[in-house]
């Protein structure tokens, strides 16, 4: 896929977590990522992955680490920083790292971060307030006191290219930079079917009515903890309106999204979505079919 946190992930070796010798035995030669409270990697000097110094990792308890999974036959964990007695020369955002570093270490890192958000967050019982005793390498939060267990969890959000067949539809919202535009997006609400949830955030957030929509692809997005199902959908072409959720909501030709895509729109122009996101995939699928005539 043309965007991150997708490509090169990590054999999830389930049945590992609850084999205490095998993760053990990966321990060694494993590779690790130690995350701060803010979620940022420590990092060495040149913004790499921080590989800690002998003695120092020697210090670390294996069994504060999550188990992440498996690549050739090693063993990836997550730890949080404080675990490791050691200063990283540098640290570096989730964001800087899936533009820098390579696909297996991004897509490794957008996990933990995810998972260990969910532990620094879920330490006590939601039920009862009982501490958590946590297991399965990680992944399981157990209650002593009301028996009931935790896992970690994950957001469903859909973000949409809504096309009336001519332009598409996008919104901004207030705190973004200057002339920053992107395809619509929000999260599923109980009881609602995926198609569902396109139509509502859509209508909530612009006043366009989507006729019908239709499932692309997904992309993890742990800011923190969601996952961003991607549709196309087709509206009417309803002139937007502006909602509590967006500062802006507008209809563009393709001219425009062209000329954005390529980095030409100039002063006036949008500036669209990261080429990180799923939200510039959108983008970028809906003018490469339209300039197609499909």
């Amino acid at each position: 896929m043309a965007f991150a946190f997708v490509d090169g992930a990590l054999d999830r070796a389930e049945h590992l977590r609850n084999d205490p010798d095998a993760l053990a035995a990966l321990w060694p030669r494993a590779s690790l990522l130690f995350l701060d409270d803010d979620g940022r990697a420590l990092a060495d000097a040149r913004q790499g992955r921080f590989a800690p110094p002998a003695a120092a990792l020697a210090a670390v308890d294996p069994a504060q680490a999550m188990f992440l999974g498996l690549h050739a036959g090693q063993g990836w964990f997550a730890l949080p920083s404080a675990a490791l007695a050691a200063e990283a020369p540098a640290r570096i955002d989730l964001r800087t790292a899936a533009a820098a570093w390579p696909a297996l270490e991004a897509t490794a890192y957008a996990q933990a971060r995810a998972v260990l958000h969910w532990r620094a967050r879920h330490r006590h019982c939601g039920a009862c307030g009982h501490a958590l005793a946590f297991s399965r390498a990680g992944w399981l939060g157990h209650c002593a006191r009301c028996d009931l267990e935790h896992y970690p969890r994950t957001d469903p959000a859909v973000i949409v290219a809504v096309s009336d067949g001519e332009r598409l539809l996008l919104g901004r919202q207030a705190g973004w930079p200057p002339r920053r535009w992107s395809v619509l997006a929000g999260f599923v609400e109980p009881g609602e079917t995926l198609e569902q949830t396109v139509a509502r955030e859509v209508f909530e957030e612009s006043g366009v009515r989507v006729r019908t929509s239709r499932y692309l692809a997904s992309q993890p997005w742990p800011f923190p903890s969601s996952l961003m199902l991607g549709f196309e959908a087709d509206a009417e072409p309803d002139p937007p309106v502006v909602s509590d959720e967006l500062e802006a909501a507008r209809w563009f030709g393709r001219d425009e999204i062209g000329a954005a895509l390529r980095g030409e729109s100039g002063d006036d122009g949008p500036l669209l979505s990261p080429g990180i996101s799923i939200s510039h995939w959108l983008i970028e699928d809906w003018w490469n079919r339209a300039s197609r005539g499909s």
